[in-house]
């Protein structure tokens, strides 16, 4: 069980930052829209348990970096526990998925791969005991929200895991598994497989199905099949839906919602579904979050309701609220989602800076006023990210966690984590295992780490950073403003690019004449004098709040 406790909802902003910035607004209210997420991969982050490391007689030899290698739950909370996140000013985590996956390997030419990724699941119902148990994932989650950081899992709904020797497919009822997607079109990318040997759930059906067979034999050796057929009777009951595939799934997923109280879920594969299945599971998963709410009152952070990120491949921010098949327009955001991944970011962050931060502060403040979007500039399934080779990775972070939307960091674009691996073929190459070697031992490491430490923890004190206004004050230097006003005033002045030692740097109006700044990148203060704010640092950036 979760021990009981209460979580003033400002607690969430408390720092502990290795730099010497301090706190400058210590009663700033976490935003979704202006959030610092981390996405990692749950099996590749950090090893806490080295007990479950093997588990279902997985141990076929595989492809470089297409097995299990240990990380788990209790790693991601050990590592929420010994502060680094706070460091990194991270105030949300998503990870991925861990339900139970298939138990065998499959080759999709590239050598044998196990589920370690959490894409290929065999029984939503259940944890995979690679990740961990129940007892992990309510500890994580406890441990997160007493930290202020909020736990966004990964929900699959459009697929089950490969088919295998020891992985039945479900029945014709439940999937298809031809014809493969030809993207052509809406109905071409919704009512078809993504890949080969990938069970496309038939999700635009409503005919009620019964319970996949090897699932019910399952559930009766682990003793529970009376507990889950229960819960669905209640649940088909409460919503009234048809018992189709798609609502066992939105079901048990949103059981995670409802029993462990997590903050959101990141939405995979979206456009491969219908638009109405997302609203459907939005709607779900803020009815399990209200009720647990209810149900552990002193466990609440704040008011905020649930968050949905929807990852629709190929969506750019300069699509605003519609992403196009080509035959057919949808708007994600009316169907569900506070947020969708921003696959443009990449191409962004080629471009500069001004051109980049006033279009999206324009966007994220006119159509998608109240949304957001989920910048990236590397993930798990990006072969061309913005820095492969990671020789930008300074440039990476400034773009960034200071362009206007929610920042993702993927795990070791703070620590330069390599992206091409020696024998790995494919996306395993964005998989490999933290670096936590380097980021103890490697003095480069260590500069790029504090760099995205500063910039992270700004971003975190000063929702203005991400969610607010953005206006340039001078073009050169390169100086600039972020705004933000509702419900509370934050103001923030930026320099990027500027001379190293001696610098001056306009402030207009945004500061008036004698209030006292924190520059908190070097740590510096100063104090406006005719607009200007003078500085000597050994840095080219500087991050200015009031004190």
């Amino acid at each position: 069980m979760i021990k009981k406790y209460l979580i003033p909802a400002l607690a969430a902003l408390t720092l502990t930052g290795c730099s010497s910035t301090k706190v400058a607004s210590a009663k700033a209210p976490f935003i979704w829209e202006g959030a610092n997420m981390y996405f990692l991969v749950t099996d590749r982050f950090a090893n806490g348990d080295k007990s479950n490391d093997v588990t279902l007689g997985r141990t076929k030899e595989i492809g470089k970096l297409r097995g299990f290698e240990g990380g788990d739950i209790k790693g991601i909370t050990q590592k929420i526990d010994e502060g680094y996140f706070d460091k990194l000013g991270i105030n949300a985590i998503w990870l991925t998925p861990v339900v139970e996956q298939i138990h065998d390997a499959t080759n999709e030419g590239q050598g044998n791969t196990y589920g370690f990724h959490g894409y290929w699941a065999k029984d939503w119902t259940a944890l995979d005991p690679n990740f961990g148990t129940e007892k992990d994932l309510a500890g994580l989650v406890e441990k997160a929200h007493k930290h202020g950081i909020r736990i966004v899992l990964d929900g699959v709904i459009n697929h089950t895991g490969p088919v295998t020797a020891m992985d039945a497919v479900w029945p014709s009822d439940w999937v298809r598994t031809e014809p493969q997607c030809k993207y052509d079109n809406y109905e071409n990318t919704t009512a078809c497989t993504l890949v080969k040997n990938l069970p496309d759930i038939i999700t635009e059906s409503d005919k009620e199905v019964g319970l996949p067979p090897f699932l019910v034999e399952k559930w009766k050796k682990e003793g529970r099949y009376e507990q889950e057929v229960k819960e669905l009777d209640a649940f088909f009951k409460r919503t009234g839906y048809p018992r189709a595939s798609k609502y066992y799934i939105i079901k048990w997923l949103t059981d995670y919602v409802l029993d462990y109280g997590i903050d959101g879920y990141r939405a995979d594969t979206v456009k491969h579904l219908g638009e109405d299945v997302w609203a459907e599971f939005s709607k779900q998963c803020a009815y399990a979050f209200e009720q647990w709410k209810e149900n552990n009152p002193k466990k609440v952070l704040d008011s905020h309701g649930f968050f949905t990120v929807g990852e629709v491949y190929g969506y750019g921010i300069s699509g605003q609220r519609l992403y196009d098949f080509g035959d057919k327009k949808v708007d994600y955001f009316s169907n569900g989602f506070a947020a969708l991944i921003n696959f443009e970011m990449k191409y962004s962050a080629t471009k500069p800076y001004e051109e980049t931060f006033a279009k999206y502060s324009d966007i994220l403040n006119g159509n998608l006023q109240g949304k957001s979007v989920l910048n990236y500039l590397a993930s798990h399934d990006d072969g061309g990210p913005f820095d492969k080779k990671r020789e930008k990775a300074i440039e990476a972070g400034t773009k960034l966690l200071l362009t206007p939307g929610i920042a993702q960091v993927y795990y070791g674009d703070e620590s330069a984590r390599p992206l091409e691996i020696a024998g790995a073929e494919g996306d395993a190459n964005l998989r490999s295992f933290m670096n936590w070697d380097a980021i103890a031992n490697n003095p480069e490491t260590k500069k790029v780490l504090e760099h995205y430490q500063k910039l992270g923890q700004f971003r975190k004190n000063h929702p203005a950073v991400g969610a607010g206004v953005h206006a340039v004050i001078s073009a050169s230097p390169y100086v600039f403003e972020r705004t933000y006003s509702k419900g509370m005033d934050d103001i923030v002045v930026i320099g990027l690019d500027l001379p190293i030692g001696k610098k001056t740097l306009q402030t207009a109006d945004v500061f008036p004449e004698g209030t006292k700044v924190r520059d908190a990148y070097s740590g510096k203060t100063a104090k406006v004098q005719a607009g200007n704010v003078e500085l000597d640092t050994e840095f080219d950036i500087v991050l200015l709040e009031k004190i």
